[in-house]
């Protein structure tokens, strides 16, 4: 139990790293078969998942604070089975499908907490056994175990995660032979786009249309050994820019990449039309919220995980706020939709909510409520950051760790660096 207290906020703080581009990182490295550096990565639950995965197959990893080097030159499960445990990593487990493939094994069996073992999977094995890799699975979810050898052909998926796309992207390459991916479904594509530029970071041969519809790869590619920086998490980044627009306050981020490819920066478009002004200067970004939020609506297919922190702002908004086209939301660690609309009826809000959308009336909130967290890391620092304008206990904070083990001592930090007036702001 976590009991938070209203507060404004200040200053300025570090954003930690990417775990998406982690994982990504982690993986190629992985499939190079050689001795890769990762500069300034992530350490959290799920990279300590994929990593402790990178082990389980044969990988040496030297870690210190600023590195990691990946020696995955011994790497050769010929003539073994193994059974991997990815936690509550679904980045792990679905990026890393394919790839495990082309390693040799016999049989592969992949699987994770109760979170993750609820999350489905049936469709991507689906799509892989069309090009060489058999996966059983119980109620088309996790465990599942993994045969066969990716030969590469032709098949068709559709995406409610961008993760099994980029699974495909990423192991395809390394197939015997070419292949053909149609996907008449795609929510999430700015991460697809991640998983892109690190292809075309490595040269890897690929064709795809600009709807990322139609996808042709060679087969026989490989990966190179590598060394690269680790850029800083937008999706961490948004909890702490909401933190600013919900307190009318003014806060400076640093370590973030204004061209990154990651979806969640969309997040600062979104504040600046609720009444936010964002600036950049010298590789900084400095955000400060308004005397009020502006509601609105808004599509956020391609960045679903801002949904929580998202219908968190709406408490502090002049108008209801709509967001819609994002149903992806309602398969992550928690269907995040469902779960958002009864904590803030639970907080006394009218919520209404259909299978791709949630809209929240602002109004009243009651004070001093426990809200569950759900086991879910995003909802956790969605209730974190309303804290600042609304005192609540959290039942159990601890999954935040999963991507940002650090959140709660920064979220401190810059709480210390406000004054201890508290400017609440909310709809009467």
């Amino acid at each position: 139990m976590k009991r938070l207290s209203p507060s404004p906020v200040g200053g300025s703080l570090w954003i930690p790293s990417s775990k998406s581009q982690t994982i990504r990182g982690l993986l190629i490295a992985l499939a190079a078969h050689d001795r890769s550096v990762l500069e300034n990565p992530l350490y959290s639950a799920d990279t300590e998942s994929c990593m402790t995965l990178l082990e389980k197959v044969g990988c040496t990893l030297v870690r210190n604070e600023h590195s990691i080097l990946v020696d995955s030159s011994r790497v050769d499960g010929r003539g073994k089975s193994i059974d991997i445990d990815t936690g509550n990593s679904g980045t792990t487990t679905y990026l890393a499908y394919g790839i495990l493939g082309t390693l040799g094994y016999d049989s592969i069996r992949l699987h994770g907490d109760g979170q993750l073992n609820r999350r489905p999977i049936a469709p991507l094995a689906e799509a892989y056994a069309d090009l060489g890799l058999e996966g059983r699975c119980t109620d088309g979810c996790p465990p599942v175990t993994i045969t066969g050898h990716l030969n590469g052909g032709k098949t068709s998926i559709e995406c409610p995660t961008s993760q099994w796309l980029s699974s495909l992207l990423l192991s395809l390459p390394l197939a015997e032979g070419d292949s053909i991916v149609d996907v008449p479904l795609l929510y999430e594509k700015p991460y697809v786009g991640m998983t892109l530029d690190w292809l075309d970071w490595q040269g890897i041969s690929y064709t795809i249309t600009e709807d990322m519809q139609h996808v042709e790869i060679p087969g026989g590619q490989s990966y190179h050994p590598f060394t690269r920086a680790i850029a800083g998490d937008w999706s961490s980044a948004s909890f702490f820019l909401a933190a600013a627009a919900i307190t009318g306050s003014r806060l400076t981020l640093h370590g973030l990449d204004k061209d990154d490819s990651q979806g969640d920066k969309a997040v600062v478009d979104i504040l600046c039309d609720m009444g936010c002004t964002a600036v950049w200067n010298d590789g900084a970004l400095t955000i400060e919220g308004p005397e009020k939020l502006r509601g609105g609506q808004w599509d956020i297919n391609a960045t679903p995980d801002a949904l929580p922190i998202l219908s968190v702002l709406a408490c502090g908004a002049s108008g209801p706020v709509r967001l819609y086209n994002v149903a992806s939301a309602r398969i992550k660690e928690t269907d995040r939709i469902s779960a958002m609309a009864g904590i803030l009826t639970q907080l006394g809000l009218k919520v209404d909510e259909g299978s791709d959308y949630i809209e929240i009336q602002p109004g009243r909130l009651k004070e001093d409520l426990v809200l569950p967290g759900h086991g879910d890391h995003r909802i956790i620092m969605a209730e974190a950051i309303l804290s600042l304008v609304c005192p609540l206990t959290i039942d159990d904070e601890r999954a935040a760790a999963v991507t940002f083990p650090t959140f709660f001592t920064l979220l401190e930090s810059i709480r210390k660096e406000a004054s201890t007036t508290c400017s609440t702001r909310l709809q009467t």
